[in-house]
């Protein structure tokens, strides 16, 4: 029995329990969303960790934090160390990316270290294996290592993978007919049309998608499925192409759902502010409101060094429009492999977001922790302000620069603090009547 199946029939397993206290949900509501498909809860039968959570309709909005090699910069090390960073600043899942290197030693590395779930791009092992180890064109990648490359990075523990079922040769003439300023910019998708160009053939994933589902359903593998025919510019947004791919997914969702395999819906990318809350109507009536994990999405392209902003600002409109994930977006974006700082920036700005959109939803809790900020910051508590920050060590460290950490103030307004001088107001306020005075100059004249 697959989690999804295990709901459907009512059965409370141990997960269930477990993730529902996580996610300070009951138990009943919990398993409706994930027979309903509006939760996954993704958990690979053989990756073991501490904190199994859940994406979805009333769950807190997730982050996602990308990391992996590249074939320039290829360093198990260097990963394992943006894992910690990313883990520790707070993403509720990783992905690894990776496309350099050895890529099974990688993927093992991280996921023996990892507490969180981990997602996988299977295709990106297949076609680097190919390139790298075979010498041979992207093309060339035969659809038994497609498939096999899931398997075995289903048997490794990944939680979750991104695989690009939608993209078909009808869509795929659309793209001809429907001309855009920057085309594809889904790597996995590129790999999959110029395989399909060259064969005159169609998507593996989606002519053999019952086959996958059952690779998937054996390891309890959750499906997430990818945009690849995103937008990669706000101009590109919202376009046939992308509406069409979407209805695919639509349809696949509910296959998948039918074989007892949880699914998560991937989503743009770039686009206009006033277009992302539409996306995400658009994305939860054709998709039957499965689970929404968006890009960002980034919503100016001519930011590059701050688009962990302009993804910050996309996510958190989407997220309280009804997304349930955001992927991060780091400051490296378009422009180069991320490093240990730029996961960092990434998960916090992320995070804010998701945050952000979670006290307009009504999360519980949400509101309460800006609550406490205040009180804290009303009581000049600046010990307890950093311990309450989304970056505790970067909120301490601009204390100290301030040059009052030991002082009841900032370095901002120092002696004329508005908090300190209105807390003196009202406190000569209450001890005048206390005296027996009215406190409001009461017709004498002054």
């Amino acid at each position: 029995m697959s989690i999804r199946e295990d709901a459907l029939t009512g059965k409370k397993t141990d997960l269930f329990v477990t993730c529902a206290a996580n996610e300070n949900m009951d138990v009943e509501t919990l398993m409706a969303g994930v027979a309903e498909g509006t939760i996954a809860i993704p958990k690979n039968r053989h990756h073991n960790f501490e904190k199994i959570m859940a994406i979805g309709k009333g769950t807190s909005t997730k982050v996602n934090a990308n990391i992996g090699s590249s074939r320039d910069i290829a360093s198990l090390d260097a990963e394992l160390e943006k894992l910690r960073v990313s883990v520790k600043a707070g993403t509720d899942t990783v992905m690894d990316l990776s496309m350099g290197g050895d890529l099974d030693a990688v993927r093992r590395g991280i996921l023996e270290n990892c507490p969180v779930p981990l997602g996988t791009v299977p295709i990106y092992q297949a076609v680097a294996e190919t390139v790298e180890q075979q010498n041979k064109e992207i093309v060339e990648v035969t659809v038994d290592h497609m498939f096999k490359t899931i398997e075995k990075q289903a048997m490794d523990g990944v939680d979750f993978m991104t695989i690009h079922c939608g993209i078909t040769r009808n869509l795929q003439q659309r793209l001809l007919q429907e001309k855009r300023i920057m085309g594809v910019v889904s790597r996995g998708g590129s790999f999959l049309l110029e395989w399909m160009s060259h064969h005159k053939k169609e998507n593996p994933f989606y002519e053999h998608f019952d086959d996958l589902l059952a690779i998937l359903k054996e390891h309890e593998v959750t499906l997430s499925l990818g945009d690849g025919i995103r937008p990669g510019c706000l101009a590109d947004a919202t376009d046939r192409n992308q509406i069409q791919e979407l209805i695919h997914l639509g349809e696949l969702t509910q296959r998948a759902w039918e074989a007892g395999v949880q699914v998560i819906i991937e989503g743009p990318g770039h686009m206009p502010l006033d277009q992302v809350s539409a996306n995400v109507l658009l994305q939860k009536k054709i998709c039957h409101g499965a689970p929404f994990y968006v890009l960002g999405p980034l919503v100016t392209d001519i930011a590059p060094g701050y688009d962990h902003i302009t993804g910050a600002i996309g996510g958190a409109i989407a997220a309280a429009a009804g997304a349930d994930y955001l992927c991060y977006v780091t400051p490296a974006e378009h422009l180069k492999l991320p490093d240990i700082q730029d996961v960092h920036e990434g998960v916090i700005a992320s995070k804010i977001a998701a945050h952000a959109a979670d006290i307009v939803k009504g999360v519980p809790g949400a509101m309460e922790l800006d609550n406490e900020m205040a009180r804290r910051r009303n009581a000049l508590d600046w010990k307890g302000q950093i311990e309450l920050s989304v970056d505790p060590e970067k909120a301490a460290r601009f204390r100290e620069e301030g040059l009052s950490d030991k002082g009841p103030t900032c370095s901002m307004c120092g002696s004329y603090c508005a908090i300190q001088v209105f807390n003196r107001s009202q406190h000569n306020l209450e001890k005048e009547q206390k005296n027996g005075g009215c406190g409001s100059n009461c017709g004498s004249g002054k």
